[in-house]
């Protein structure tokens, strides 16, 4: 089994997430989002942005509004909906869940181990 495999996974799995708390900051264009994802090593192409960020609109998780560019042509900003900000707020409670026991199981003894 290839590491690489796996941590692309993982990284799947977490991206969503990481999309809809950079949006719940205030409006957030795609192209920021992928600089930020890629700054915090959640490497991320546009080809995997753009089918998550209309999935997400479809869910009505998310809305956006066009805007004037100074360079170039308008740009889409987007922004969390009500059923978003809520569907934030699961995934955060699930987040922390996931990271506790994650922890746990870490940081425990296997049974029978009394070091």
């Amino acid at each position: 089994m290839k590491l690489e495999n796996t941590q692309v996974q993982m990284r799947k799995g977490i991206l969503e997430f990481c999309i809809l708390e950079i949006i719940a900051r205030g409006e957030a264009y795609a192209s920021d989002m992928l600089e930020e994802l890629t700054s915090a090593r959640m490497i991320v192409v546009e080809g995997t942005l753009y089918p998550l960020l209309t999935r997400l609109k479809n869910a009505a998780l998310l809305d956006y509004v066009w805007k004037e560019s100074t360079s170039g042509p308008p740009r889409k900003y987007y922004t969390l909906t009500d059923e978003g900000r809520k569907f934030l707020e699961e995934l955060r409670d699930t987040w922390e869940e996931m990271a506790t026991s994650v922890g746990i199981i870490r940081h425990s003894r296997p049974p029978g181990d009394s070091r």
